[in-house]
């Protein structure tokens, strides 16, 4: 299915229904191996609608997560990886001892994810556990295992759902790709 938006044609890759499906799915999965009591960290800008989403859900299923925020970036307003992850927006929660989530829209290189991991361990974290949105396979470029995994995505660059291009498709309820 195709959406015109601002003179612009979006294929939809995962539907509300179906990302709301997931997202539900993988709080339940999260509950299960976490338990009730964990930090929620969503690196932000690109995650911000499904760690809104997926903190609901893990209400939901029986958790009760703390929250609070890492900015990272290594994008800029292209569509490329600078391949350089910096950080903009530090957490202010205190993490020794405790389990933490690190929740990211996209597992694309890895660079990110691996840099928030490294950094709660350094803080002496008792547990990190990684959950993506999107998983793009083949496309690592650091070694990283993702514990949580709502979909695999095609080698296309996404928007939507939070996810963005130049800062712009992020409100879209739907992950999609613009069409050339």
């Amino acid at each position: 299915m195709s959406i015109p938006l601002l003179d612009t044609r979006i294929s939809v890759l995962f539907d509300a229904d179906r990302l709301a499906n997931r997202v539900s799915e993988l709080a339940s999965e999260i509950v299960a191996d976490m338990g009730r009591e964990f930090l929620v960290v969503p690196i932000l800008k690109g995650s911000f609608i499904f760690a809104a989403d997926l903190l609901r859900a893990l209400h939901m299923a029986g958790g009760e997560p703390d929250m609070d925020f890492l900015t990272l970036s290594s994008y800029g307003a292209g569509t490329q990886t600078s391949g350089k992850v910096r950080i903009s927006r530090d957490i202010d929660a205190e993490i020794i001892g405790r389990q933490v989530l690190l929740v990211d829209d996209i597992l694309e290189s890895g660079r990110t994810l691996a840099v928030a991991k490294d950094l709660m361990m350094l803080r002496q974290a008792r547990s990190v556990k990684t959950c993506v949105l999107l998983e793009k396979p083949g496309k690592l470029a650091v070694q990283m295992k993702v514990d949580f995994v709502g979909f695999e995505c095609p080698d296309k660059f996404v928007i939507g759902y939070g996810m963005d291009v130049a800062h712009a498709y992020r409100q879209l309820p739907f992950v999609g790709v613009v069409e050339s």
